[in-house]
């Protein structure tokens, strides 16, 4: 694959899409550092379960589940009740949003 066929997640992009796809009550809950922290935290799942390569392109099945459990876990460490599982399931369903809208996901 060449290079400029590489999808480039940009996480401002990302930050104001989701913030802009969450429901206005939700919406409120969470700044542009928190929607980062989220982000962070989906990376260090996705490299602590073996789903990052750099130099390959090839589709991984995500357990949306333990994901949603892993970021709520984190966040409850981090002393972030703001990221109530109904809050991250959201936030994951916008996240997503973002991905398909740049071609990171296919449906």
């Amino acid at each position: 694959m060449a290079e400029e066929d590489l999808i480039e997640f940009d996480d401002e992009a990302a930050i104001s899409f989701i913030l802009n796809y969450l429901p206005e009550e939700v919406k409120t809950k969470f700044s542009d550092d928190d929607v980062q922290y989220l982000l962070d935290v989906i990376y260090e799942f996705y490299d602590k379960n073996g789903l990052l390569h750099e130099d390959v392109v090839e589709e991984v099945d995500i357990d949306e589940e333990e994901l949603s459990a892993y970021i709520v876990k984190c966040a409850k460490e981090d002393k972030l009740p703001q990221f109530t599982e109904e809050n991250v399931q959201l936030l994951l369903d916008a996240e997503y949003e973002y991905s398909k809208s740049i071609g990171l996901f296919k449906e």
